[in-house]
């Protein structure tokens, strides 16, 4: 028999730990090739890790709702083999253990100090962490104290042990911490029960789910981050709406895909992107990062009522069919939670169809660490003034507004507005006459 250790896999370049959510197997079981073993949650995705192996749970290294460190082993699987792969020490479990005890007293204090508003990259470009932010959180770290820990990770990332080194030390030249972190609890405390709601026996309380805390932490971090603001438009719609309903049947027939207006939509933006490079950018401290590739994020909502923002990578790239099947395939997806890190990451620029809710119009906040954000209202038909040669009339057209919500501090309203005016007269130019 040989051992082999089932570990916690790379989930893109910006995953660095996820949370331990629930264990499919238990000790004992048989497990087969590629079978799920057990599922994960990271900061942006709920996924599953497969087996490497057939064989049989011998060991689970940590329990459920722990957060555990890319390519640390966390189970471990007995096989049919001859040569074993290194397990854990005694000596080994006992400090994982402990550190995950450290771990998860430090989250829990956290909700006792106030925060230290912590971003996920600093002004120098330094990485951390969600772990090292609610450690510096906790300990009321400053950003600038934040980048002067010195990083012995990978690429010089700061790791959990380097920051409690770093409170160590800073600890020990301020005596006076522990009775100043007493009088933080207690003055917090004080305002939770001086702003807390009340309720009474015919209200409900409901605790946000995982993926709710994470969405609202984002949303409050984008809009201390960016600038908001909003450039709206109307636009005539008709000949899409007419040379959709003329093809969707032969559309179907030839491609097995439904023909719905997103991609027709989707395809368009990636189009109008590729003529404002300068809106597909990022912004890191004082720079600007201009993005090569036109990676298009796709708010899809979820059966819980939360969304998730699957991304097109290099959008600009695929014709009309290749744009509908992967927006068919992610949303569903999406909605069955079958996405992959990696299929929600490096997005460049976001579009959340709001119409698809009924809204005439939104004002969407901005998916950092992107600039800007579209919102597709309903299509809806409306009275309107023609032109023509003969003089105006009014008649009945398909009509939409769009939203663009972009970051003032790099964005400014020509190019905001310029990029949705140009995104009208492609939509409002599609030829009836066309073929998919």
């Amino acid at each position: 028999m040989a051992k082999f250790e089932l570990k916690l896999p790379k989930m893109g370049e910006s995953v660095a730990e996820a949370t331990i959510t629930s264990w499919l197997k238990q000790v004992g079981d048989t497990i087969e090739l590629d079978e799920a073993v057990v599922e994960i949650a990271t900061d942006k995705v709920d996924s599953e890790v497969p087996s490497e192996v057939e064989g049989t749970l011998v060991e689970i290294l940590f329990e459920q709702d722990t957060v555990v460190a890319v390519g640390q082993t966390i189970a471990i699987i007995e096989t049919d083999g001859n040569e074993e792969t290194p397990t854990h020490t005694l000596e080994e479990k006992e400090e994982i253990v402990e550190q995950v005890e450290q771990v998860q007293q430090t989250i829990e204090a956290a909700s006792l100090i106030k925060n230290t508003p912590i971003t996920k990259t600093s002004d120098s470009g330094k990485f951390f962490s969600p772990l090292v932010r609610k450690i510096a959180e906790t300990e009321g770290l400053s950003m600038e104290q934040l980048d002067m820990v010195s990083g012995t990770g990978k690429d010089g990332r700061v790791t959990k042990n380097d920051i409690l080194s770093f409170i160590e030390g800073r600890n020990n030249l301020q005596p006076s911490k522990i009775s100043e972190s007493e009088n933080i609890i207690s003055e917090t405390k004080d305002v939770v029960r001086s702003i807390s709601v009340s309720v009474n026996g015919e209200d409900e309380i409901i605790e946000m789910t995982r993926m709710g805390k994470l969405v609202s932490k984002h949303m409050v971090a984008s809009v201390q981050t960016s600038a908001h603001v909003q450039s709206f438009i109307e636009i005539d719609v008709t000949n899409i709406v007419k040379w959709r309903a003329k093809v969707k049947d032969a559309y179907f027939i030839r491609e097995g895909e439904k023909l719905t207006f997103t991609p027709i939509l989707m395809h368009a933006i990636a189009a109008t992107i590729k003529k404002f490079p300068m809106i597909n950018i990022a912004v890191q401290g004082d720079t600007i990062i201009k993005k090569k590739n036109i990676n298009l994020g796709m708010a899809a909502a979820l059966p819980d009522g939360n969304l998730i923002v699957p991304v097109i990578k290099n959008a600009d790239q695929l014709n009309l069919v290749g744009m509908t099947r992967q927006v068919n395939d992610l949303a569903i997806r999406a909605r069955n939670n079958k996405l992959k890190p990696d299929e929600i990451q490096d997005g460049t620029y976001t579009v959340t169809n709001v119409g698809s809710f009924g809204s005439v119009m939104g004002t969407p906040i901005i998916n950092q660490p992107q600039v800007a954000i579209l919102a597709l209202g309903a299509i809806r038909k409306v009275p309107a003034v023609i032109e023509t040669s003969e003089g105006d009339f009014i008649g009945i057209r398909q009509k939409m507004f769009v939203s663009h919500s972009y970051d003032h501090r790099v964005v400014n309203g020509a190019l905001g507005g310029m990029f949705i005016k140009t995104l009208k007269e492609s939509l409002e130019s599609w030829d009836l006459n066309q073929d998919f």
